[in-house]
């Protein structure tokens, strides 16, 4: 199963969930104004990713705090979920940033 996080108003988002519900693929969808990600979901996903190329610095958050700033990105991205580029696919151990037909037709 294919766990997507991010946030309904992403249009990003919305197109991964309809891209997984179109092919009749099970999934999980975790908001992230919801619920933060635990250390654990963290990790993982740094794992796979460099935290600085995680951070959206198109986001209002970024532009309007860290954009002139030195940061800590993992930091950053553990206290402020919003500053993730969206959706976070996860599905098998392996993890994508936004929205990727390559990952998602792989783990289908």
């Amino acid at each position: 199963m294919i766990q997507v996080i991010g946030y309904l108003n992403s249009n990003d988002t919305k197109k991964a969930i309809r891209y997984l519900k179109e092919r009749g693929k099970e999934y999980q969808f975790v908001d992230l104004k919801e619920r933060s990600l635990s250390k654990g979901e963290l990790e993982n996903i740094f794992r796979h990713f460099n935290p600085e190329d995680c951070i959206d610095i198109s986001s209002a958050y970024y532009k309007k705090r860290l954009a002139y700033m030195v940061y800590d990105a993992a930091q950053e991205l553990e206290e402020h979920n919003e500053l993730f580029i969206t959706p976070i696919l996860r599905c098998n151990g392996k993890a994508a940033l936004g929205f990727d037909t390559r990952f998602l037709e792989a783990n289908l």
